[in-house]
């Protein structure tokens, strides 16, 4: 699978500067970061060692004999003061030492970090070097590894986490399923590179659910609790609220009747899963009808955890005694349709994103969201600096993208106190005749099939 270069663009501005650097480069498992630590090394003087979970003396001796090995030297200190005293690149140009999994070694010896700190501030190998911390954990890297370097996390120059695939860097990576079936597999897999390249090309996409998600010995069977247990504890009490959530109960009150779980727990929970990216708020975009909007709603934002607890969690019985394909002609064929939905909305979004940023939208829009209301949502609000608006209706699942459609949208724009002279009309099947034809006299509407996007 390919490495997208705006993964490594902060790397590799490091890399060009003067001087050391050190930066912690983090993504999770499914990240396949070291792809991208191959592809930044290509060219470059490096050196890698690989921290495994052992005692702080193992660690030492087995990073000792790889750097022995690796420049050609002989150790007799066994310190990793002299470990980064004898590294070297040979020429002038930057070294890059690369310790992957880290936090298996520094959360055992603290000798390894204030030897990294000496390297950092040139007081070992007297450099250019970049030294680069990576870890596939979330926790460590986003939350205790500035605590744990205290007052010389200064020295840390970025922390760069590696970020799932956008839809465009998704639909380069099928360039052989038309984009109707880019977005089903999405909204399934989401962004994410490990997912990703567990599907087959040569099978149907009934085939590849049944195969990875839905046999007991599938790549992606289990991997959403995986997922979760590998950063949080108390996993019944995460499973509970989100199965919850996505069986529709999205606000806290309701959270907190279905659950039975107290309010100040759930929100305790909740706020865990925000930090992982596993749980999102959902935050009307801004309008003056703010009283007619629906607050404190939340979502599943993991794609592959929504789609597991969404079709499979829920039925877990039918799991195993069902085949997989019965279990998808019985609980996920369906409702599959109106659950991919919300990730045609985000496609869409995307869409408009990126003709923004080539100057192909009426205005340069400034901010974009979605409205939440009581009684209608509105489903992309995008706004200019000068607060003009653009507005946009996602049509996935109808047979047609209708004029009543429309107007229900129109009745929502009355709801949330906004107006706008410009409509983007996307539909993943058909236009209403009547639309059409509306569309042809008024300039306002502009409509967008599959082959557009």
């Amino acid at each position: 699978m390919a490495v997208k270069s705006t993964d490594i663009k902060t790397l590799e501005e490091l890399y060009a500067k003067t001087g050391n650097q050190l930066v912690i480069f983090y993504g999770k498992k499914e990240s396949k970061k070291e792809q991208f630590l191959k592809k930044f090394t290509e060219g470059k003087k490096f050196f890698y060692y690989r921290c495994r979970q052992a005692s702080a003396e193992e660690q030492k001796r087995m990073m000792g004999d790889e750097i022995a090995r690796r420049f050609d030297v002989r150790l007799q200190k066994h310190t990793y003061d002299e470990y980064f005293n004898r590294i070297k690149s040979g020429d002038p140009s930057k070294l890059v030492v690369i310790l992957d999994e880290a936090q298996y070694a520094l959360k055992k010896d603290p000798e390894l970090l204030k030897s990294i700190v000496k390297l950092r501030t040139k007081r070992l190998y007297p450099g250019p070097v970049l030294i680069v911390l990576t870890s596939s954990s979330c926790v460590w890297a986003g939350y205790e590894a500035e605590e744990m370097f205290g007052e010389d996390a200064r020295r840390i120059d970025a922390f760069v986490k590696i970020e799932d695939r956008n839809f465009l860097e998704f639909v380069r990576s099928f360039p052989e399923y038309p984009v109707g079936e880019c977005i089903r597999i999405y909204g399934v897999l989401g962004g994410v590179p490990g997912y990703m390249e567990h599907w087959d090309r040569t099978k149907d996409f009934k085939e590849n659910i049944c195969r990875l998600v839905l046999s007991a010995d599938g790549k992606l069977f289990g991997a959403a609790e995986a997922e979760i247990a590998s950063e949080l504890r108390e996993l019944s009490v995460y499973n509970t609220i989100l199965s919850a959530i996505a069986q529709g109960h999205q606000k806290l009150n309701d959270l907190f009747q279905t659950t039975g779980f107290s309010r100040a727990k759930i929100s305790v929970y909740m706020k865990n899963l925000s930090h992982f990216d596993i749980v999102e708020k959902l935050v009307s975009f801004e309008t003056g009808g703010w009283e007619n909007a629906k607050k404190g709603v939340y979502q599943i934002k993991h794609t592959f955890i929504n789609f597991w607890f969404k079709f499979v969690y829920p039925n877990m019985s039918d799991l195993y005694l069902l085949t997989p394909s019965e279990f998808y002609d019985r609980h996920i064929a369906g409702e599959l349709n109106a659950y991919l939905g919300r990730y045609f909305r985000n496609v869409c979004m995307e869409y408009l994103s990126l003709l923004n940023q080539m100057e192909r939208l009426p205005f340069e829009v400034h901010k974009m969201g979605t409205w939440v209301g009581k009684t209608g949502n509105i489903d992309i609000i995008a706004q200019s600096s000068a607060r003009e608006n653009l507005i946009g209706i996602c049509n996935w699942d109808k047979p047609m993208l209708t004029v009543d459609m429309c107007e229900e949208m129109a009745e929502a724009m009355l709801q949330a106190r906004i107006s706008s002279e410009h409509y983007y009309l996307f539909s993943a099947t058909a236009f209403e005749p009547e639309l059409v034809e509306l569309t042809r006299r008024d300039p306002r509407f502009i409509l967008i099939d599959m082959k557009e996007l």
